[in-house]
């Protein structure tokens, strides 16, 4: 009996197997999982570049403009952003307490505290990083080392991926070579929407939340636009957090934005996830909020931040594998007469 569900059982514990790295080799998944990631959303430039050119030249020249475009990128943040950001850390308690002297806060003696030991935690990790410069250089250099790793991984699956993935697929029996082979299709397919959707998400939303600080001529515009952008990253929890944030800080900064932008959050978040998010990824998803938030959890207890972004590829991946193995198992089922 057990013969006929073997491909189902070996697709099953192969991947719990894959997903155990989680907790046992935490790092090299992390790195297996964003570089495949990547490799996905540099996909299509590949294929584009391969009409011209080898396949390892195209994978080459991709991984090529990617470096360029995050040394761009590190060096822009690091001569704008990062002293917009050190200012707005800076005057952070400034803020605090203009906040707590609000009437409806001050009057609420819960809400007065919660603030305290927010910006207590926060100053509390400001001067850990400033003492600890030595552990800091050590973490920046583990970190570039593991950048390197993950470009050198994405080249080889940019330029290989596609006979891997036939290996993969040879591993399994033959009469289910081409089930395999479509579950893996499916796989890599809805990964690609979504990673080519978070990332065009995460754009959208940084620069609508930067034109609207600008226009309401509110400093540091460039930090809410980034916390913005990034949290689209961690779906549903994500947005929300960031735009309580960013209407509590506009309080602070002038209470009669509160409404302006109270509002504003609420229709870039309705837009983005009734709208943009579901014409970017269509049907290929079709993930309730539920399964994301519990995924999302669940993926922060085991990573912290890089858990909660891995949460939904791997809940995708999942769900294709259920899916698969629940037609197999009706294909497999005796058709009535």
């Amino acid at each position: 009996m057990w013969l006929k569900y073997r491909t189902s059982i070996f697709l099953l514990v192969s991947f719990l197997l894959l997903f155990s790295g989680f907790w046992l080799f935490p790092n090299f998944a992390f790195i297996f999982f964003i570089s495949l990631l990547l490799q996905l959303f540099l996909s299509p430039l590949v294929k584009l570049l391969s009409k011209k050119m080898s396949r390892t030249a195209a994978s080459i020249v991709t991984v090529l403009l990617t470096i360029v475009i995050i040394a761009a990128g590190i060096t822009v943040v690091s001569s704008s952003f990062l002293p917009t950001l050190r200012d707005f850390v800076e005057a952070l308690p400034n803020y605090t307490k203009q906040l707590k002297n609000l009437p409806f806060i001050s009057e609420n003696t819960y809400i007065a505290q919660s603030l305290d030991e927010a910006w207590s935690e926060i100053a509390n990790i400001s001067i850990t990083a400033v003492t600890s410069s030595i552990g800091i250089i050590l973490s920046m250099f583990s970190k570039l080392i593991d950048i390197v790793i993950i470009l050198f991984v994405t080249f080889y699956l940019l330029s290989d991926g596609f006979m891997i993935q036939t290996y993969l697929v040879n591993l399994f029996p033959s009469n289910s070579s081409s089930r395999v082979a479509q579950l893996f299709d499916n796989i890599l397919h809805s990964l690609q929407i979504y990673i080519r959707s978070q990332f065009i998400m995460c754009a959208i939303t940084a620069v609508v939340t930067f034109v609207y600080f600008t226009i309401m001529d509110v400093k540091y515009a460039s930090v809410f636009a980034v916390m913005s952008g990034l949290a689209e990253l961690i779906p549903v929890i994500g947005p929300t957090v960031a735009s309580c944030f960013g209407i509590i800080f506009t309080t602070a900064y002038d209470s009669s934005l509160l409404i302006p932008t109270a509002i504003f959050y609420l229709i870039m978040t309705q837009i983005n996830h009734n709208l943009v998010y579901p014409w970017l990824i269509g049907k290929s998803l079709k993930l309730h909020p539920v399964a994301i938030i519990l995924g999302i959890i669940f993926g922060g207890e085991i990573l912290g931040a890089a858990g909660m972004f891995l949460a939904v590829p791997c809940i995708v991946i999942f769900k294709h594998l259920i899916e698969d193995i629940h037609q197999h198992d009706k294909e497999s089922l005796p058709k009535n007469p």
